[in-house]
């Protein structure tokens, strides 16, 4: 009855959700094109395999060496991805081209799911991290669709949420064949809504099974020799109303390195073309880097306005300040700096990646910082001070690779999971 409820109230609210996705198409044009594939109509799908769900970039570039594995290990089984946003499905296309099937996820409108799930036939559904929707896990189960939540993670702040509608979301919990939950904490959060314990397993976080890509670093290296011997920082994955902070504490980094240069990476693409009038507006000599330009010796900041060169630009700073942290937005991935031997500053606010942050805070890997003035303090005593930086860098990555294992530890559950499905 309660997921009745949801479908007529999903269904009235389609009209505004296609309205929004209209709006979105003014700064990012790309939301107005496939969307009969948000219908469940049309696509590149890759029937009778493996369906993976990665809503966007980050959780793609997760998904990424499980799926590898999954292509090695079952070559007889084509693989699907599916993700929700534009950026999203550059990035499938950029990490594996046509060697999987990819689609937008339809909206969770039962008989779209349904359509959805008749045309692809999957023998097994890996959802990436927690985007959970109560039709398309009601509809795998009445399909006989095996579900398995990889690299699960669930903040405090998201359980809340999940609690104030239990009442929708506990039998979908309860409906997973499994769940590959990174810690502790968070499998008892997944118990409270519903998920049980047997259909639990602690796998750790596969992030920390990152592997820098060889060519990724070279490049990098490239790059770098090009800017010739300055100081280099970067503030990544910035949002709205942290990008002037960070500009302001670059501006204090100037004054004791002034040579230094800021690459400044934020989050969405749409916001590309603001945060560049945001940095003319500040008086910074800029290069964005989709101009193909290299930055001279003049030149402060250099705007990382392209998409999947999120790795490269890490590899080409001395510091890294994880952004979505100065603002309660709940931080990013700690573990590609730390992956790269690169000395972390973030803001007070991690909770996405509370356990993370707080691993390698302890191990002296990561510095937390209160507002912009501590955060240009931060970076100008490791700019100063390239042994400590080094020292700070070579514990993170000793974290990353202390922590590996997951990968394959969840490959292991998800053969499992297919074998059980293959002997009923």
């Amino acid at each position: 009855m309660t997921r009745t409820l949801y479908s007529l109230v999903f269904t009235l609210s389609l009209p505004l959700v296609m309205l929004r996705l209209l709006l979105r198409a003014r700064k990012a044009p790309a939301y107005a094109r496939r969307w009969h594939e948000r219908l469940a109509m049309g696509g590149d799908m890759r029937p009778d395999g493996v369906w993976v769900h990665a809503v966007s970039v980050g959780e793609t570039i997760a998904a990424a060496p499980m799926v590898r594995a999954l292509l090695q290990r079952y070559p007889q089984l084509p693989v699907t991805i599916t993700c929700m946003t534009p950026t999203g499905s550059e990035q499938i296309r950029k990490l594996f081209g046509d060697q999987v099937g990819h689609v937008y996820l339809p909206y969770d409108l039962p008989w779209l799911q349904r359509r959805f799930l008749k045309r692809l036939r999957p023998q097994i559904g890996i959802i990436m991290e927690t985007e959970l929707w109560p039709n398309l896990v009601h509809e795998s189960g009445a399909a006989g669709v095996p579900l398995v939540l990889a690299n699960a993670r669930l903040s405090e702040r998201s359980a809340r949420g999940y609690q104030r509608v239990a009442w929708l979301v506990r039998p979908m919990f309860a409906a997973l064949d499994w769940v590959a939950v990174q810690t502790e904490a968070e499998a008892q959060r997944f118990a409270k809504l519903g998920v049980q314990r047997k259909a639990m397993t602690i796998t750790g976080s596969i992030k920390f099974d990152l592997q820098p890509d060889p060519a990724v670093l070279q490049q990098a290296a490239k790059l770098r020799s090009e800017w010739g011997q300055r100081p280099v920082w970067i503030a990544a994955s910035t949002h709205g109303g942290e990008d002037e902070q960070v500009l302001a504490a670059h501006r204090q980094v100037l004054e004791s390195q002034p040579d230094a240069l800021l690459i400044l990476v934020p989050r969405h693409p749409e916001r590309f073309n603001d945060v560049a009038r945001l940095v003319q507006g500040a008086g910074f000599s800029m290069v964005r880097r989709s101009t193909g330009d290299t930055p001279m010796r003049a030149d402060q900041v250099l705007l990382g306005d392209s998409m999947g060169e999120l790795m490269m630009f890490y590899a080409c700073a001395d510091v890294a300040f994880v952004g979505g942290s100065l603002i309660a937005h709940g931080g990013h991935n700690y573990l590609e700096p730390a992956a790269l031997g690169l000395p972390i500053v973030s803001g007070p606010h991690s909770f996405n990646f509370a356990e993370i942050s707080q691993l390698l805070e302890g191990a002296g890997a990561l510095q937390r910082v209160q507002d912009q003035r501590a955060l240009a303090l931060a970076v100008c005593d490791l700019l100063r001070e390239p042994t400590a930086a080094r020292q700070a860098g070579a514990t993170g990555l000793a974290v990353v690779r202390d922590n590996q294992g997951a990968l394959e530890r969840l490959l292991e559950g998800i053969d499992e999971v297919l074998q059980k499905g293959a002997g009923s």
